[in-house]
């Protein structure tokens, strides 16, 4: 057991600042070009806002986010270790929890990051386990908390892989021209009543998935799937 913990430790403090480092220069030959920017302008003018994407494409997310201040959500997983310590050693500030497990005491967390540091922060639409674009509640409750504005996104690739995952994570080859369509942001009222979360809900999920759409369309595909299907 020991001997497991170690090398756990061990794999903790290599493969995440490996990983930045070759991401680093894979994402560095891809040309990406943005759809929507002025939307992301106006959030970054108006103060700390919610980026919320789908799972699918947190790698290419993570690798673009480096160089503003940002506090994102990791799930509260043993797995999810590698990823939260990724994105510290971006200059992340990370909280832990997810739907079954801290979620709530985590948005909390990640309010008074907003206020306090006046971070942006990350959030994953869909969660860390699913069901695959179908937008859970975090991003919209942490908007009615702070007042901060979310600012959906979507992320394609020309040529990419993906892994065999529930969500299929999408990573791009070196040299693949990628896009990143930026929507208009929601604006959730504050104090937002229960009854009301599922309207916001479902129109954060509508606008990701017709960013998704678009994303994909500007490459001639309908959705993201491996390029040799």
């Amino acid at each position: 057991m020991a001997l497991k913990n170690g090398l756990y430790q061990l794999s903790l403090r290599v493969v995440p600042p490996l990983y930045s480092v070759v991401s680093r220069m894979i994402f560095s030959t891809c040309k990406v070009q943005e759809y929507g920017r002025e939307n992301l302008d106006a959030c970054r003018q108006g103060g700390p806002f919610v980026a919320a994407g789908w799972h699918y494409a947190v790698l290419p997310t993570i690798s673009r986010m480096g160089g503003m201040d940002w506090v994102a959500m990791v799930s509260a997983s043993t797995d999810a270790e590698y990823i939260s310590t990724l994105l510290q050693h971006k200059g992340f500030k990370t909280v832990r929890g997810s739907r079954g497990k801290g979620g709530l005491k985590a948005i909390q967390e990640m309010g008074r990051f907003m206020k306090d540091e006046g971070r942006n922060a990350a959030i994953i639409a869909d969660g860390s386990q699913g069901p695959p674009r179908k937008a859970q509640i975090g991003a919209v409750f942490l908007a009615s908390k702070t007042g901060a504005p979310i600012l959906p996104f979507a992320w394609s690739a020309k040529n990419f892989k993906v892994v065999r995952s529930w969500d299929r994570t999408m990573f791009p080859l070196p040299f693949s021209p990628m896009a990143l369509c930026y929507g208009k942001p929601i604006h959730v009222p504050k104090k937002l009543k229960a009854a009301d979360l599922e309207h916001f809900r479902l129109e954060l999920e509508n606008r990701l998935n017709d960013l998704y759409v678009q994303a994909w369309g500007c490459f001639g595909r309908k959705e993201h799937h491996a390029a040799d299907e």
